[in-house]
Order: structure tokens, then C-alpha cells, then sequence
């Protein structure tokens, strides 16, 4: 031990030494590096600060900054900057950059300065340029490329590059006067560095001098002709980040009806532009999410030729605000809630109000006595709040309860009546929806098949007409004033910023589909789209009141094995909302793993697939009945496996044993969870968790939860059936609208 620290303090005494002969050779040279290096080898002979300003013709608050920078950062805190603090040149799309994702926003130009070696000035005078500082009098950021984009609102619609050149599409529009502000973004450094990267990989060295192409040579005229049919409802742009071939002194013309076409801005670089363009985009639309530019980063990795991406249609993002809802849409006329930030005296109150509601919910029927024991709050502040629930109708009194001492206690309860919800569930069968009231009951529910190939229009098209005809429905039973929106829950990957399905299994035809917004455009009122597991779990939170007061983990068996998590008082949806992929866990522990290592797609995850299959091969004879449907065959897998459930509720055993089968594989995977979060508590629910299959999955799963896991001795995991019926995504969804509104989180969105 003592040999260790003799050599470590040599090695430091060593590393002291050839610093101190750095600053020996700076102090004899001429310029700034040798005025600090003076001053730190005087401080180090141990004169004075004034002493050494003296003695250098320099302030005693210079001699103490660079004192202080050798102290913290040794050699590098004396190279961080010139002294004059200017650097040879600025390159403002990255100054932009940073003011658009630094945090602070419009308030932090000082930090930007202090870390590029900028002048305040100098950064003020670039945000004044491109617009990005508040005024009244500007509508909005503006892109000072030659000529400059048109329109405030600027979208990043697609990217070219081949090996010669490469351009970025961008589109505009005038924003309209009633325009949200500006989101908060979800872009990194981390994306904008590896789209850099990608970028750069796509052009060879040593080409700024290459000779002329010859005609046809590229396809960016084409990719131009197809991205004015891909995005028609928004101007486009194309500005050129690099050409390695002859430049042109002026930008190009346009073809007719085609985008324009734009040169860099005088005092950018390409790869600040197109960081700066990125952070625009990312920071004006949630629709511009993290996803939209990893998908961009991987065209550019996995292409071998030319690339031309372009993003998804945003036609149906770019809507203006409605003066007045279309007629017979009232129930969905709710207003969108202005979102807000802090923690004032409104949003306090706010907060209060949903601890309370909570306290009643869980309870049921509670005194305001209990409800100030149970929250911490006065019995001032209950009585008040209370007051203002009861005369807006969220609460009402029940019966008296006789008091041993005093006057009678006048408990409260929810007012089912008072709010209601649509819940929309999207499933590759079928598409549910329901209409359920505050206290979880269904007010109405519609139904509608639907095939996994059908075009995605129509779909859309079927999707709206079923959720009008819901509302109209439970037109009689619903407060148009209560009505409070829409929840949709879809089976995953889902972009929550972008509202858009990405590439779901069984659903090969809607990839990539913006449902939110497409929705959004014929339902005026508040929409969320949520994972069909997560939303489940947020309706048996909800519903199941104190029951469900606690951590667990739903499992939802659809059209597939999902899972929804609750943790810690709140739906846990991970850092892209897609939280709950139970299938790779399954996988993962049954050591199912193909030839390239990607966990299998589990039969088993997928049971109206795997029961009817397994049972067939264990020996339940259906084929000789033709009342009987057949896996894959007319009548649908779902027709198939709740035959093979009556067989097993009748006894045999060919059924039960398959039953078994597909149970054990789900639990294995249930109890990854159990041992991953340290829950106790297990839920099942869905369409196929039915009356007739219940107490094979409930066994079969609580067995494996309880036998295997290493800390069996400290918990004993339950294992319990849904509260929720069949229709459990889409009264979840419904529920995701309560949960949003009622659930007492602190928080600045109105994100649920």
C-alpha cells in the first residue's frame, strides 16, 4: 500500500513538474498565453495579486480569473479562450443552435457567449437576424439563407445527397395569428451530432475541386418532382448544403411549381445549418420528434447509393385554429387547454383540488374529515375546496352518518355523471369504442371488424364514423359541458410527439400512420393516443379505486402480450412512451433467440394464434365439425381460441394442457417484471383473458411468480383478475382522459 502511493504521488509530482515547464515556455513568448502563465508562476512563488497586477500592467480581477482557472482546470483553463475573446470566425447557425436548446430559452445569450468566446452583442445581434427574440412587431424566426425562406413557420421535410451534393428540403407556411408556442423539444446533442456524422460519411474526400457532372448524373430533380406530390400543402424549399461541383455565384432558378431553391447563409456552415434547421423544426412541432431524425440517421447509415428521405405527409398537422365546432360534433367540442408552466397559486390550487378528487375516488364515499386526515390539508382547505367540487357538480353529498359526539357528518362522493369520455381501442380484429362516466361505467359501446390490410384511408374513415356514432349514442346521457375528450389506445410502437403508429406487428398497412392528428382533424376537442397495454393499466388504476392504490403490472392479452406499469403514484411510459414490450422479455427468458441474436417473436405472446395451434397439436379434433372455426381459416383465430377455452371449461384436457402451455411462457415473462421492479401485485385483463381461459393464466402465472424469483422469501406476489371488462384498451383509453385531468401530479403539460 505504501509502495502504491509512493508512486502515485511521483507520477503527480512528475505531471506538476512538466506543467510548470509549459508555463515556463509560454511566459517567454510574446501574447496572451505568456501574460497567464506569468501570472500563475508568480502566484505559485507565492506573491500577492496586487503584487502581480503591479508588476504585469494588468487588473487584480484578471490576475484572479486566471489564477482561478489554473486552480480548476490546470493548463486546458488557460487555453480555454483568447483574451480578446473573439474567435478568427462565428458561425451563427451554431450560435442558433444553442439558443434554441439551451435550457432557459430567450434568457440565455450570456451562457451562449461565455461558452463559443462570443461577445453579448455578437450573439444578440445573430438571434436579431434570424428573428428568435421576442417582438411584437416580427411574426416569427426567419432563415436568412440566399434568398431568405418565406414564412415564419419552417418544417424539415426531407434530405438528398448523392456524391456529389447534398440539399435539404425545407417547407414553410405564414403561422397562423392563434399558433401554439413553441415546444418543448425532445432533440439531443446526441442526434444532432450522429446526423452530422451520417452526413459527412456520404461525401468522399477530396472532392472540392471535382469535375463537372455530367447531365443526369444525379437524381435530386427527381427526388424534387417527388416530394412536391409527397407534401402539397406546404411550400417547399430546397437549400443546397454542399456542391462539389462548380458553384454557382447565384442560387439556381426554380422549375415552375417546383421548390425553390436557396444557398447557405453567408456565415454558416453546412453542419451548423443543418443543426440549426433541426433544432428549429424539433423546438416549433412535437410533430418533429427525436424518432423523425433517427429514422434520417439511419437512411443515411443503411443506403448504399444516392439518398432521398423525406418524412411523412404533415398535411394533416398543418391545420388552422376552428372558429366554431362543425355541426353535430358538440359533445367533442371541448376547447384545447392552454398549457402551463410553474408552480403558482392557480396551479396549487389545481393541484389541491385533484388531491381531493383522488382521496374520494379511492374511497368511494369519505367525510371531509377523513379526506384532511388522509391528504395532510386543513379542514379549512377541504372545506373550501370541497365547497367549490360540490358547486360545480364533481362532487355530492350522500346520506348523513350519525356522529358518537357533535352534529352528523354529511360524507362525499364522485358524481359519476359529471365528466365523460370517448375511449377508442385499435386492434388488428376489431375497432371498440366506449363511452364511460367518471365513475368507470360504460354510458355506451360500439363495435366494428376490421382487416390488417385494409388501405389506411379507410380506416380512418371507420375509425371516426364508429367514435360519432358513440357520442351520438350517449348523446342523452352526456353534459356537453362534461364531455372532456378523447382517449385512443393503439398497440405499439406509437410516436407519442408525433402522434403517429409507427410499424405495429399484425398491422403491416398502417405503418408510419399519424393517427393522432389525423383524428385530431375531425374531433375538436383534446385527443390522446397511448399504447393499448399502458392504457389499460391507466383504466384499472382508475377504476379500481383502492384496490389498485398501489405499484403493479398489468398484463394485457390481445392480439399479443403487452404490459402497462404502474409505479410510484403514475403510468410508467419510458423515455419514448413505449414502456411494457413483453414479448422480447418472454423471449428473453425462455432463451428464444434467432440466428442474428434478436429475441424470437413468441407464438406464445400471441394467444389467439398459439392456444388454437397448440391445442390442435396436442390433440383437440375441430376439423371434423364445420360449426367449429379453424386457426387461420374462416371465422378468424378469435373464434378459434374461445372454442378452445369452452373445451377446456368442459374438460379436456388436450385444451387445458395448451392452455397451460401458452400460461407458462407468459409467466416466464411476468416474472422478469417481478424480479426487474420488485411488484407484488400482477393484473390480467384483455379481450382474450376470458371467464372460460381466467383460472389457467391466474394459476399457471401466479405459480411461476411466486416459485422462482430470488426474493420469494421477503414477498408473496398476487395475482388477480382485471377489474375492467373485455373492452379493457378501450375503457382504459377513455380513462387516460380522467387520469390526464383529475390524477394530482406536478407537472407543466397537459401530457397526461
Amino acid at each position: 500500500m505504501a509502495e502504491a502511493r509512493t508512486a502515485t504521488t511521483a507520477a503527480g509530482e512528475q505531471e506538476e513538474s512538466g506543467s510548470r515547464e509549459v508555463l515556463r515556455g509560454w511566459a517567454a513568448e510574446d501574447g496572451p498565453l505568456a501574460v497567464r502563465a506569468r501570472v500563475v508562476l508568480l502566484a505559485e512563488e507565492g506573491v500577492r495579486d496586487a503584487e502581480i497586477a503591479r508588476r504585469l500592467g494588468i487588473s487584480r480581477q484578471t490576475v484572479g480569473t486566471w489564477r482561478h482557472r489554473w486552480q480548476s482546470a490546470g493548463l486546458r483553463g488557460l487555453e480555454q479562450r483568447p483574451r480578446t475573446g473573439r474567435p478568427a470566425t462565428v458561425d451563427e447557425a451554431e450560435v442558433v443552435t444553442r439558443a434554441l436548446l439551451a435550457p432557459g430559452g430567450s434568457g440565455a445569450g450570456r451562457a451562449i457567449a461565455r461558452e463559443l468566446g462570443l461577445s453579448h452583442a455578437t450573439v444578440a445581434a445573430i438571434r436579431r437576424r434570424w428573428r428568435l427574440t421576442p417582438d411584437a412587431g416580427a411574426p416569427g424566426p426567419e432563415v436568412p439563407t440566399v434568398p431568405p425562406l418565406p414564412g415564419p413557420d419552417v418544417w424539415v421535410l426531407g434530405l438528398y445527397a448523392d456524391a456529389c451534393r447534398a440539399v435539404l428540403l425545407a417547407g414553410t407556411r405564414s403561422r397562423p395569428a392563434a399558433a401554439p408556442g413553441p415546444a418543448a423539444t425532445v432533440i439531443g446533442e446526441d442526434v444532432l451530432a450522429g446526423l452530422g456524422r451520417a452526413l459527412e460519411e456520404r461525401r468522399p474526400a477530396g472532392r472540392a475541386a471535382a469535375a463537372p457532372r455530367p447531365p443526369g448524373a444525379d437524381g435530386l430533380a427527381a427526388f424534387l418532382t417527388a416530394a412536391a406530390g409527397h407534401h402539397p400543402d406546404i411550400a417547399l424549399h430546397a437549400v443546397t448544403l454542399w456542391d462539389d461541383g462548380p458553384a454557382p455565384d447565384v442560387p439556381p432558378t426554380a422549375p415552375p411549381g417546383g421548390p425553390s431553391r436557396h444557398l447557405l447563409p453567408a456565415r454558416s456552415s453546412w453542419r451548423g445549418f443543418l443543426r440549426a434547421m433541426v433544432a428549429l423544426d424539433s423546438t416549433s412541432h412535437p410533430e418533429s420528434s427525436r424518432r423523425v431524425y433517427l429514422d434520417l440517421i439511419a437512411a443515411l447509415q443503411q443506403a448504399e447509393g444516392p439518398v432521398g428521405w423525406l418524412r411523412e405527409s404533415v398535411a394533416g398537422h398543418l391545420r388552422t385554429p376552428r372558429a366554431a365546432a362543425p355541426d353535430g360534433a358538440a359533445l367533442g367540442a371541448v376547447p384545447r387547454q392552454p398549457s402551463s408552466s410553474g408552480v403558482n397559486q392557480i396551479d396549487l390550487g389545481s393541484f389541491n383540488e385533484c388531491v381531493v378528487i383522488e382521496a374520494v375516488r379511492l374511497a368511494g364515499t369519505i367525510t371531509r374529515g377523513e379526506i384532511a386526515h388522509r391528504t395532510g390539508l386543513t379542514q379549512q382547505s377541504v372545506s373550501r375546496i370541497a365547497r367549490s367540487l360540490l358547486d360545480r357538480g364533481i362532487l355530492v353529498e350522500d346520506a348523513q352518518r350519525r356522529a358518537t359526539s357533535g352534529k352528523p357528518r354529511t360524507p362525499v362522493r364522485l358524481c359519476g355523471t359529471a365528466a365523460h369520455a370517448l375511449g377508442l381501442h385499435i386492434d388488428p380484429e376489431v375497432i371498440t369504442a366506449v363511452v364511460i362516466d367518471l365513475d368507470g361505467a360504460i354510458v355506451c359501446t360500439c363495435t366494428r371488424p376490421v382487416s390488417a390490410d385494409i388501405d389506411p384511408g379507410d380506416f380512418v374513415a371507420q375509425v371516426v364514423a364508429l367514435g360519432r356514432e358513440a357520442l351520438e349514442k350517449a348523446r342523452g346521457a352526456v353534459r356537453e359541458d362534461g364531455f372532456l375528450g378523447i382517449g385512443v389506445a393503439v398497440p405499439g410502437p406509437v410516436d407519442i410527439a408525433s402522434g403517429t403508429v409507427l410499424d405495429p406487428p399484425l398491422m403491416s398497412a398502417w405503418n408510419d400512420l399519424p393517427l393522432l392528428y389525423l383524428l385530431q382533424d375531425h374531433f375538436p376537442c383534446p385527443v390522446i393516443i397511448e399504447k393499448d397495454s399502458l392504457a389499460a393499466a391507466a383504466g384499472e388504476r382508475w377504476i379500481g379505486r383502492d384496490r389498485r392504490a398501489r405499484d403493479f403490472a398489468y398484463l394485457y392479452l390481445g392480439t399479443g402480450v403487452g404490459s402497462g406499469l404502474y409505479l410510484n403514484g403514475d403510468i410508467y411510459r419510458g423515455v419514448s412512451a413505449n414502456a411494457g414490450e413483453f414479448g422480447q422479455l418472454c423471449a428473453v427468458a425462455l432463451g428464444r433467440v434467432g440466428p442474428d441474436g434478436r429475441p424470437e417473436l413468441l407464438p406464445e405472446c400471441n394467444p389467439p394464434v398459439s392456444v388454437p395451434e397448440a391445442a390442435a397439436r396436442l390433440g383437440l379434433r375441430t376439423a371434423g365439425r364445420a360449426d367449429l372455426p379453424q386457426p387461420g381459416g374462416p371465422g378468424g383465430s378469435s373464434a378459434a381460441y374461445r372454442e378452445v377455452g369452452r373445451a377446456a371449461a368442459g374438460g379436456d384436457p388436450a385444451a387445458a394442457a395448451a392452455l397451460r402451455e401458452v400460461a407458462g411462457a407468459v409467466g416466464r415473462g411476468a416474472l422478469g417484471l417481478v424480479d426487474l421492479l420488485d411488484i407484488d401485485l400482477i393484473v390480467l385483463g384483455g379481450p382474450f383473458f376470458t371467464d372460460d381461459t381466467a383460472s389457467y393464466y391466474l394459476d399457471e402465472i401466479r405459480r411461476v411468480v411466486n416459485d422462482f424469483p430470488q426474493a420469494r422469501r421477503l414477498r408473496q406476489v398476487e395475482v388477480e383478475p382485471s377489474v375492467l371488462s373485455a373492452e379493457a384498451a378501450a375503457v382504459g383509453a377513455a380513462s387516460t382522459i380522467f387520469h390526464a385531468t383529475f390524477t394530482p401530479r406536478l407537472r407543466g403539460r397537459d401530457r397526461p
